[in-house]
């Protein structure tokens, strides 16, 4: 067995051991919280919170809005893990080190998975605050977590079709209507940052056809489609892209929209969690 393989093999047992040994919980589905959208995990019931600074191997999130733990819990009796503090390329973590918290949930049991971020508006019919389903996406980060030796559980070639579930899709589209929700749908295009697009760089992502653009996702979400975890995916819309906003972008702008639309984002996710829960 190669090294890189015997050690990632190792490690994850080593964090897994330790989460089993902090909690009892067995979840069903996960969820990975965006920048500015962590505060979802608190509503959970039953909850209990593992700092990621405390867990073997665990990469350390470092970025504003985004606090640092994995919370176990329940929504109406469906056991949740939730991601409170993703870890991204940029902070200059390895990527299949960004993509570790879907190998641990993973070995927990987690079989199906709801992902989110914060984007900006590439398409200029969006607006700050818009929640998009994330119908694909377009991986610009030039990285991808399973290169390398072949882990035991994950295929070396897996197929990339129907990355984000379509019967989810359906599934969101279908609780926005009945939750008076409005809903976008759209690809995302996803880099490595820090920096924010320039305006050419977003005349270019339009062109490729992205709809929205971020700095995270993609990892987890190859790793999880290696590993057989069905995938869903919303993004909040929190500013425009450089050359279609009339000001400046800010982190604190992307914080500050993500806190506004908290209430229709914890409504949407609650049930799309429940839901995909009794969706095959």
């Amino acid at each position: 067995m190669a090294q890189r393989e015997a050690s990632l093999d190792g490690q994850l047992v080593e964090t897994v051991n330790f989460i089993r040994s902090k909690t009892s919980q067995k979840p069903r589905v996960g969820v990975i919280l965006g920048s500015g959208l962590g505060s979802f995990a608190d509503t959970l019931e039953g909850l209990e919170k593992i700092p990621t600074e405390s867990i073997p191997h665990f990469p350390r999130s470092t970025v504003q809005g985004h606090q640092g733990f994995l919370v176990f819990g329940r929504l109406e009796g469906v056991p949740i893990l939730a991601v409170q503090g993703r870890t991204h390329v940029y902070e200059g973590h390895p990527v299949d080190r960004v993509a570790y918290v879907v190998r641990v949930m993973a070995e927990l049991g987690v079989k199906k998975l709801l992902v989110t971020n914060a984007a900006g508006g590439t398409n200029p019919l969006f607006r700050p605050g818009d929640l998009m389903i994330i119908v694909d996406h377009i991986n610009f980060l030039f990285r991808n977590p399973l290169r390398g030796p072949v882990v035991d559980a994950e295929p070396r070639f897996p197929d990339m079709y129907g990355n984000y579930h379509p019967s989810y899709i359906e599934l969101i589209e279908r609780i926005g209507l009945e939750e008076g929700i409005p809903l976008r749908k759209g690809v995302l295009f996803v880099s490595t940052g820090p920096s924010y697009e320039t305006a050419a760089e977003v005349q270019m992502i339009r062109r490729l056809g992205g709809d929205a653009a971020s700095m995270s996702t993609v990892p987890e979400v190859l790793v999880a489609r290696a590993r057989g975890i069905k995938v869903a995916g919303i993004s909040c819309i929190t500013n425009l892209a450089t050359g279609l906003s009339p000001t400046p972008l800010s982190h604190e702008e992307v914080t500050e929209i993500a806190g506004q639309v908290q209430e229709k984002f914890r409504r949407l996710v609650r049930r799309v969690l429940v839901e995909m829960d009794r969706t095959e």
